[in-house]
């Protein structure tokens, strides 16, 4: 948490931050990181997706269907070999009706092999229109790649050719690819992981600490970020700040959610992007490895009138409430950390004390603006760290949420409810920094 200063008597927000994500692209450098054991580990984490060694093909349409959460409005049975009782059923129907699927014998007992699982992992991505743009000189340059012979394969048509070729092109598939080989839970698993990447659900950041280019990345997504405003979200938590329910919420768009396994990664909030800047740094030079997303974030609090007239910009505002107060909302952002293993999570802690922890008004060698009470927190249990809650609603794809002690997370409940009975409120426990837990005891160093 910043340090109080009468000069900036606003900072005595809650501060839970996220700085813009560059939109949820991935650079090459972090894709490339990316492996099937990662992939593996995310599809039984967010899909309960677990894969055996033999897959037949309608093992694999259950599993693509899961992933793109697909629903089939016609009940229509397309299939000459599929009967109401499979349990691939309706997985079949919603695949047809999205074009992955083609009518007609679907054989979803057979043996799954890799050029099947290929051609439907390619149209699960939107890539078939791609694909289609194919002429024969790229199809043949592509399929060279994987050792297939376009002219003297008899058992392609153009279009299955057109496919595969996008598919190469594109990195769904690698040099190790053999059309006819059964395609393994390895396999499956990463053409799974490569689906989610293009359908915008799998892990969301801009890089990793150790590019290049990180620092102009983390640049470009602060000045892109706007305050963010959800009407209805706003005018539930901002009746609770002005009942003293609360002590302040944030304001964030889970478009921008990094999805990171919560067994490795942190959530680092603040508000001066040279603190950002030098933190990635400062982790750098002590050889911290990790994936890096920036998310916007709001940050809502009262600020009390005697304090004087606010100065107002784009990335701070006031509007004033019936007791001569003001709500004020603040640029913010919230850096996720997806650590390479649970030592570099553990060491991120020791880095911040000796380096980003304010101790006293004339410390020397912190890094720029360091709080008393630094905020970041895991999803996931880590030593030393204290228990908190927090309190979330959503709406659409925003969400505010409101950080209390464990034990007052009931109250906070029943407070929301009051002001709206109709909210659906998620109250969770996670853990987070000694310092910012004593800031929430009432202890502002």
């Amino acid at each position: 948490m910043k340090a109080l200063k009468s000069s900036k008597p606003f900072q005595i927000a809650i501060l839970t931050a996220l700085l813009l994500a560059s939109v949820s692209t991935l650079s090459s450098a972090a894709l490339a990181s990316d492996s099937t054991a990662s992939y593996k580990q995310f599809l039984n984490d967010k899909y309960a997706i677990t894969l055996s060694d033999s897959l037949t093909k309608g093992d694999f349409i259950i599993a693509v269907n899961r992933v793109l959460k697909a629903e089939a409005k016609d009940q229509t049975n397309v299939f000459t070999d599929l009967q109401k009782d499979s349990p691939y059923y309706m997985a079949a129907l919603a695949l047809h009706e999205k074009g992955i699927l083609s009518e007609g014998a679907l054989q979803g007992d057979q043996s799954l092999t890799q050029l099947q699982a290929t051609f439907i992992a390619l149209k699960a991505s939107g890539l078939k229109e791609l694909a289609y743009t194919y002429p024969k000189d790229k199809i043949n340059a592509a399929l060279a790649k994987v050792h297939i012979d376009y002219d003297q394969n008899n058992q392609l048509t153009l279009q299955a050719a057109q496919e595969l070729a996008a598919a190469i092109d594109t990195g769904l598939v690698s040099s190790g690819f053999e059309a006819d080989a059964a395609a393994n839970q390895s396999f499956a698993n990463d053409l799974l992981g490569k689906i989610l990447s293009f359908n915008n659900q799998y892990k969301h950041y801009i890089g990793t600490t150790s590019d290049d280019d990180i620092f102009r990345k983390i640049n470009d997504a602060w000045r892109t970020e706007d305050l963010i405003s959800s009407t209805e979200l706003r005018s539930v938590f901002d009746e609770a700040l002005k009942k003293n329910l609360i002590t302040g919420y944030n304001l964030k768009d889970s478009r921008f959610d990094a999805n990171f396994d919560p067994k490795l990664s942190l959530t680092y909030g603040h508000s001066d992007i040279t603190h950002a800047i030098q933190l990635i740094g400062l982790l750098r030079s002590e050889n911290i490895q990790a994936k890096v997303q920036l998310e916007p974030k709001t940050s809502a609090f009262i600020y009390l009138k005697e304090w004087g007239e606010p100065t107002q910009s784009d990335d701070y505002q006031v509007v004033q409430i019936e007791n001569g107060n003001f709500i004020a909302y603040a640029k913010e952002y919230d850096m996720e950390f997806e650590f390479d293993n649970n030592e570099q999570k553990n060491k991120f802690q020791q880095v911040i004390f000796q380096y980003a922890k304010k101790n006293s008004d004339d410390q020397i060698g912190l890094i720029y603006s360091s709080w008393w009470q630094p905020l970041y927190y895991s999803l996931s249990e880590v030593k030393d760290y204290k228990v908190i809650a927090n309190n979330k609603v959503s709406k659409g794809h925003y969400y505010a949420q409101s950080f209390s002690l464990s034990d007052k997370s009931d109250e906070v409940v029943t407070g929301l409810k009051k002001i709206n009975a109709s909210l659906n409120v998620d109250s969770y426990k996670f853990w987070v920094d000694e310092p910012f837990y004593n800031y929430l005891l009432g202890d502002y160093k």
